[in-house]
Parts: structure tokens; sequence; C-alpha cells
């Protein structure tokens, strides 16, 4: 007798898969779908003709994908689709043999991510002081707790108030999909937590003591925008003397993730704290960290220096 999965084709086997153990976001779910319609498309193949294709069909797909002029971050998308079923057929074992393996890896012409030092970090922080004395304190406790966390700035400006009532070492957060990891706080995030908790009742509306977010507002969302986090991440980057097109909420995520490999972190590791489903997404910081590298090494090693005859 057949398993009942067997009757599914390999696609809505797939996406069942990413719906009940990953917990995929139906938005997730949505476009992985059509990734998928889209390959069998251009290869002209149904559901179960996706498992007859070899690396030359799927490199030929690759390869028509960037004369189509599709923006970078569909083509990551699609890629990491293609590459995350062929993985799960494997694993199915409804191939013995993943297409997707080669092709997938290769990833040329990568928009590194923009980052900034460690010193500008901390300028950032000290160039905060430059706002209304509240307000400064408060988009400190934001710098240093995205900055020490690598928190995406929507999980950062949600973020509870329960969730830093015993000032935790680590907190509990619901990234993408709804799936749940530990993000690390370190001294100097939970210092700036406890000085902020300390005027926090001022960005309250009149009486409203039951606001649930540690980022509290009087907007209508009850917490602080992403918005307003990056027009305050500008306001500091002039005082510090820092091009602001080089500053966003998202700029400190990379900055974590990038000094945490320079540091000599397991990529692994960075996976897991940033909350990555695919490592391939995390993969881009090691391009990061290593063309650092190789600047530092050309200026400052001697054998890289003209020499002059």
């Amino acid at each position: 007798m057949s398993h009942p999965s067997s009757r599914l084709d390999p696609v809505r086997q797939f996406l069942q898969m990413m719906a009940v153990e990953r917990n995929a976001a139906r938005q997730t779910l949505d476009a992985y779908g059509r990734d998928l319609d889209d390959l069998m498309t251009i290869c002209k193949v149904s559901p179960q003709g996706l498992l007859g294709l070899g690396e030359s069909d799927i490199g030929g797909y690759f390869e028509g994908l960037a004369a189509r002029g599709l923006a970078s971050s569909s083509l990551q998308r699609k890629r990491s689709a293609v590459r995350q079923f062929y993985r799960f057929c494997v694993a199915e074992s409804l191939m013995t043999h993943d297409p997707s393996r080669k092709v997938a890896a290769a990833k040329k012409g990568l928009k590194l991510p923009k980052i900034l030092e460690c010193d500008e970090v901390d300028a950032l922080i000290n160039a905060a002081d430059a706002i209304a004395p509240n307000q400064a304190v408060r988009l400190e406790c934001l710098i240093e707790m995205a900055y020490a966390s690598g928190m995406r700035i929507s999980e950062l400006v949600g973020l509870k108030l329960d969730a830093v009532a015993r000032d935790p070492a680590f907190l509990i957060i619901k990234g993408k999909g709804g799936v749940e990891r530990l993000v690390p706080l370190n001294p100097s995030a939970r210092a700036a937590i406890k000085a902020y908790l300390d005027i926090r009742y001022t960005f309250l509306p009149s009486g409203d003591k039951a606001n649930p977010y540690l980022f509290s507002s009087r907007g209508k969302e009850g917490h602080l925008t992403r918005r307003r986090v990056g027009q305050l991440l500008d306001q500091a980057a002039v005082e510090a003397g820092i091009d602001p097109a080089r500053v966003s909420p998202h700029v400190l995520r990379h900055a974590f993730a990038t000094h945490l490999l320079e540091g000599g972190a397991d990529l692994r590791v960075v996976q897991m704290l940033l909350g990555h489903a695919d490592i391939s997404t995390t993969q881009i910081y090691t391009h990061v960290a290593g063309e650092r590298l190789r600047e530092v090494v050309e200026t400052h090693h001697p054998l890289s220096r003209t020499r002059v005859s």
C-alpha cells in the first residue's frame, strides 16, 4: 500500500512541509509556489516532471533569470525556493541527486550589504546625546540592543515590555514564520535598557500605563515605528559625521553579523542568531568579511605596497 503523501505532487508535499514543520508564513508559501510554477513553465514540465530535471536544466534556468531583469531580491528568493525544494525531494527519497546543488551555490555579482565599523557604531551611540535627553536615552537603547542582538527592526520595535522585565541575558524572539530563537544581550545593552526603563513613561500617552510595548509611543501602533527609528538614526549619523546613506536600522543587523564573523564566530551560530532559514542567506556576510580582510592586507601588508625602483 502506498503512503498517503505519495498521491500528492512533489510541489504540494514541499509546501505542506514548509507550512507544518517550518511554520512558514502564507506570504512565503505563495512566493515559493509561484517560483516553482515559474521553473515548471520555463522548463515545460509538470510538478512530477521537476523530479526528472538535471543540473544542465537547472543551470540553464538560473542563467535565464538574470536576462529577465528581475530584482536581486527576487533572484535570491527563486534560488532559495528551488534549492530548498530539491533538498526536500532528496531527503524524502523522491530523488537520489540534487540537480540544484552546484548552480544554486554559485552566486556572482552579489550586492554586499552596507556595514559600519565598530568605532562608527560607538560614534552613533555617542551622537545620540545631541538630541533631546529622553529621546537620547531611548535611541541609545535601540542602537545597543540592535547591535548586541542582530534583531530585525520590526522585531525590536515590536518587543513587549515583559520581555526585559527580569534583566535577561537572552531574549526569546519570534521571527519570520513564527519561528522562535534566542538572541543575546550584552552588559552594555542591558545597562542601556535599565536607563531607558527609568524614562519610558515619558513616551506613554497620558494615563496609558497598560501599553505592552517596550518602545512605547503615542502613535496609533502603540510603539515606535521603523520609519521613526530610521529618522533618529539619520540625525545621529549627521552628528557623528557619518553619511546618513550608510546608516539604517538594518545596517546595525549587518554590522552585528559581520563583526561576529570577523571575530571568529561560526557561520551556523550566526545563522541561528539572525533567524535565517537557509544558511545561504547568511553566507553573504562571509563575502563582506572576506572583502574587508582583503582591503586590510592590501593597505597594510608591506609586500602589497608599491615599490619604487
